[in-house]
């Protein structure tokens, strides 16, 4: 398996994938070719566990990195720590809604499902490879202490997290800077998400700076997240209808684009679905570049989801490399012209390519709250504010009649305690493993949003000054 730049410029294998962050050229990795499964292969995984779901989708993705127990080691064990027997199962709400829910795992939210997986492919490459790398997780909430719960304490990575200071909620943020270890380097940046991400792509663009501290990334710009996010729709296509003859529309609230490209690729590689609905908060890039034609990014606002607080969707340029049908140069000239301008005019053939895959909407914080009073009243279920989102937008979408929906579920309730007493009156409760975790000892720098301080800072904790 090789893999291509979206920018054209690059090509690489999957370990130089896992371990080296955007490609050369700027771009993002995505495979040469997608696996392929029939319809009758799909099926046949039916009553599998989900780690040999798991182990079966993304094998083809590997290549000769990892043999077969090698890989199927780190895929057992990263669903092991997961709490439910079925690690991301689906859950019906009424005939024709359903909650798939991925927080299961060590920080309750979604990004656990790739994380706890890559923790473990990271360690092992760095090892065969003998060498030592500092990750750097750009985060507006969830994707940090997913990382560190993967990483803390592995004796050959540095891991340096940036958060926006003040817009995480509590719960986020101590689960980042109560991790103590040695090898954990927490930051609250003065800014926004999308400063962090920019601040990221000026680190890794500075190549005598990410060689010098072998810098490398575990933000859902790394394919390996992708592959390991695709697996989850495989397993809720299969829950819903073992035969695949129910063909379910995946509503994905939506930020970064990655989990929602992850249905995509899921797509691509044979399963049958029906629309992928990409429900995006008050901070609306995406739901206005997939009904205007013109990817457009404004000043990102505040919100209750807060994990969707980004107006610059970094894997959105992979659904762009795919709907123009591969045209790196066409992808390489639009990202560096949108760098510049923040404007993005989508080309015709592939806007409409888009649509035919995605449709989209917005839902602000009031929409946000009454979801969440709505789905509680009625199915007895608490879902968190980013679920919610997606609820409010598949209100306001024209009826498809006999489609089921399937709501991602991207993060437990007690995450996000206010909003949800705002809405219900109940305030969630933390799993037991939690219940202390606001009282815990914290240890985190304030740095302002700059380059060259994130740059200092790096050097100086992963000793390369």
């Amino acid at each position: 398996m090789r893999y291509v730049s979206t920018r054209g410029g690059a090509t690489a294998n999957f370990a130089e994938v896992l371990l080296g962050g955007p490609a050369p050229d700027g771009g993002l990795y995505l495979p040469e070719t997608w696996p392929q499964f029939s319809r009758s292969e799909i099926e046949s995984f039916a009553g599998l566990s989900y780690a040999e779901v798991a182990f079966r989708v993304m094998r083809p993705f590997i290549g000769d990195a990892f043999t077969d127990d090698e890989f199927r080691a780190d895929v057992d064990g990263a669903y092991a720590t997961f709490t439910h027997p079925e690690v991301v199962p689906l859950t019906e709400l009424s005939s024709d809604k359903y909650l798939l829910e991925l927080f299961h795992g060590p920080t309750l939210a979604f990004k656990d499902v790739a994380m706890q997986l890559l923790g473990r492919l990271f360690a092992r490459a760095l090892e065969k490879q003998g060498r030592r790398a500092t990750v750097i997780v750009a985060t507006s909430g969830d994707t940090g202490s997913a990382a560190i719960a993967a990483l803390k304490g592995q004796p050959n990575v540095d891991v340096v997290v940036m958060h926006p200071k003040g817009r995480v909620s509590d719960v986020q943020r101590c689960q980042m800077t109560s991790v103590l270890d040695a090898n954990v380097h927490n930051i609250a940046l003065e800014g926004t998400f999308d400063d962090t991400q920019s601040i990221v792509k000026e680190l890794f663009a500075d190549q005598a700076f990410a060689s010098r501290v072998s810098l490398t990334a575990v933000n859902s710009i790394n394919f390996a997240r992708i592959m390991a996010q695709c697996v989850y729709y495989f397993t809720a296509a299969l829950a819903l209808d073992p035969k695949l003859k129910r063909r379910a529309a995946f509503v994905v609230p939506t930020g970064n684009f990655g989990d929602v490209f992850a249905g995509e690729a899921a797509a691509r590689m044979g399963l049958p679905m029906e629309v992928l609905v990409v429900a995006t908060n008050s901070n609306d890039i995406l739901a206005r570049a997939l009904e205007t034609g013109s990817y457009n990014s404004g000043s990102a606002q505040a919100t209750l989801s807060p994990s969707m607080d980004i107006q610059v969707a970094s894997n959105f340029e992979r659904a762009l490399f795919e709907a123009s049908e591969r045209d790196g140069l066409w992808v390489s000239g639009a990202m560096k012209a949108f760098a510049q301008t923040r404007s993005l005019p989508i080309r015709a053939d592939a806007l409409a390519a888009l649509r035919e895959r995605y449709v989209s909407g917005a839902a602000d914080d009031a929409e946000t709250i009454a979801a969440i009073g709505e789905v509680h009243r009625a199915y007895h279920t608490i879902i968190d504010p980013h679920t919610a989102v997606g609820v409010a937008v598949a209100g306001k979408l024209p009826r498809m009649p006999g489609i089921p929906l399937i709501f991602l579920a991207t993060a437990h309730p007690a995450k996000f305690p206010v909003p949800v007493m705002r809405a219900t009156g109940i305030s969630p409760q933390l799993p037991l493993h939690l219940k202390d975790l606001l009282t815990r000892e914290e240890r985190c720098t304030v740095l302002p949003n700059s380059t060259d301080a994130i740059r200092e800072f790096v050097f100086q904790r992963t000793g390369a000054a």
